[in-house]
């Protein structure tokens, strides 16, 4: 049989009645002949409540600081294993047999970062077995095992990677992500109420997107889908999805050449925009060590001999305050770090062709009143550094001036 790979996230499964009707949509797809495979996330807020516990337990000390990312991820690691047990239990009471593993035993092996690590093989074969003896079966999202034998987690999102990766390593006919919205939109509809719906992207477009702030889908999760040519059906948990019955979705698939336009406009918050002066010609180097060493993200890095300009999303830096004091301890009193702010973006294809496009991004800023502090364009993106305060008003007049 045909093998469907299917990931609720944690607003699908947030208590269990949700639970329960996902149980029923799993079922469902399994008595329409086909293996099913099912990567599921932490209910609602867990993950964010066990952090808020790891920091209550990191500030109760002498020695208060933050928790190390070995532990958070020994500890965050446990919401998936709940929600994928009862899951199991749910279908079993159904009728059907279903088994659920965690990261480490369904064979997803990662690199040896914590907290964001990245899938480097999927070595399913106790999967398969289970497939094989007419089970369904359910897979803790978001974690998996390094190398050296640790339990590792994919950063925020990471229950889409994990399903993508499981579609390709089982050669899966196509992977369906579930979650409380009905696709992909023009924009955040709760900051652009008249954003929308695009019933079919590019993968190249959206892992764009994803890596500029959109949380419909994990970056990573995209990348795995375009190297194994992967079609991802992105849909709403509360459509029934009846065989033979048409229901609003997006398809990420590769998508015929076509005129350059803007898909997009998509919002990051919680960055830092660094500046270091070009005068000691070694700051870069103990830069990019310190952000090696620590586990920190740099993206839009810029340097020229005057100097330059990098951004951090905080997204997945749990210590901050910790890394913050070691990136000044490297590179001395010169670097300057602003926090408070978002990047916003327009993302689509042939946005560096001409001139028009950043003059049309500059201006609707301007109508917003959003200085920029700091612009970067590349053939897919167009983005602009601004104070937090400034990203809906911003999205509002690149949406108006873009995406309609």
């Amino acid at each position: 049989m045909a093998v469907i790979v299917q990931k609720y996230g944690g607003s699908s499964v947030a208590d269990i009645e949700k639970l329960r009707r996902v149980a029923d949509k799993v079922v469902a797809t399994r008595k329409a002949g086909h293996d099913v495979v099912v990567t599921i996330s932490a209910m609602g807020k867990s993950t964010d409540n066990l952090l808020a516990l790891a920091r209550e337990a990191a500030s109760l000390g002498a020695e208060a600081g933050s928790p190390s990312r070995r532990e958070l991820d020994m500890l965050v690691s446990t919401g998936e294993r709940v929600s994928m047990a009862l899951l199991a239990i749910a279908i079993e009471a159904r009728g059907e047999q279903a088994i659920s593993f965690t990261g480490s035993q369904s064979g997803i092996i990662t690199n040896d970062r914590h907290f964001d690590a990245r899938i480097i093989e999927v070595r399913p074969h106790r999967i398969e077995d289970e497939l094989a003896r007419g089970k369904v079966v359910i897979v803790a999202g978001y974690q998996g095992m390094s190398y050296r034998r640790e339990i590792t987690t994919l950063g925020r999102g990471g229950s889409d990677t994990t399903a993508v990766a499981l579609a390709a390593a089982l050669g899966a006919e196509r992977c369906e992500i579930y979650s409380d919205v009905d696709g992909v939109y023009s924009a955040d509809p709760r900051a652009v109420p008249d954003a929308t719906h695009l019933p079919e992207l590019d993968p190249e477009v959206l892992q764009e997107m994803a890596e500029a702030g959109a949380k419909v889908l994990n970056a990573q999760a995209v990348e795995w889908a375009r190297k194994a040519r992967i079609t991802i059906h992105a849909r709403s948990t509360q459509d029934r999805w009846e065989q033979h019955q048409e229901h609003r979705q997006t398809l990420v698939r590769e998508q015929p050449a076509g005129a350059p336009r803007a898909r997009a406009v998509v919002a990051e918050p919680n960055v830092v925009l660094g500046r270091l002066p070009g005068a000691d010609p070694g700051a870069l180097e103990r830069l990019a060590s310190c952000a090696s060493t620590r586990e920190i993200p740099l993206k839009d890095l810029v340097f020229t001999e005057g100097g330059g300009t990098f951004v951090l999303p905080l997204l997945n830096v749990p210590d901050w305050p910790r890394a913050r004091a070691a990136l000044l301890d490297a590179t001395g009193p010169s670097l300057s770090l602003r926090e408070g702010l978002c990047a916003v973006s327009v993302v689509g294809d042939g946005l560096s062709t001409t001139g028009r496009p950043l003059l049309d991004f500059l201006g609707a800023l301007r109508e917003a009143d959003a200085t920029p502090l700091a612009v970067h364009g590349s053939a897919l993106r167009l983005s602009a550094l601004l104070d937090a305060g400034a990203s809906t008003r911003a999205q509002q007049a690149l949406h108006a001036r873009f995406c309609r």
